[in-house]
């Protein structure tokens, strides 16, 4: 069964930095050959991608956190992270990982909680 973790979240002032790691358990294999995203979702809003990361490195990111975010991958470790520096209130969400490959399994997260106070 693979299981993904995320945590790292908090509450932290406007212009500070946090990182969130999620961690993997359950197939090494899947996770390596997997790619991997992490998601918000606001109060009232829909979930959107912030980032992404596929087995071979290439990285996507929503054009409100390009410059600011970065995500990356421990194969080694089972685990993503996403750096996130200078916030803002309006990065305030639940972030949630997600796992997906080509064969169309799926997995997500619990989420965990960022607060930006200004």
């Amino acid at each position: 069964q693979v299981q993904l973790v995320e945590s790292g979240g908090g509450l932290v002032q406007a212009g500070g930095s946090l990182r969130l790691s999620c961690a993997t358990s359950g197939s090494r294999s899947i996770f390596s050959t997997s790619t991997m995203g992490w998601y918000r979702q606001a109060p009232g809003k829909e979930r959107e991608l912030v980032a992404g990361i596929t087995s071979g490195g290439t990285t996507n990111y929503a054009d409100s956190v390009k410059g600011r975010f970065t995500i990356s991958r421990d194969n080694a470790k089972n685990t993503v992270y996403l750096q996130m520096n200078s916030l803002q209130p309006e990065d305030t969400a639940v972030y949630y990982c997600n796992l997906r490959n080509t064969y169309g399994f799926v997995r997500w997260g619990q989420g965990t909680q960022v607060t930006v106070s200004s």
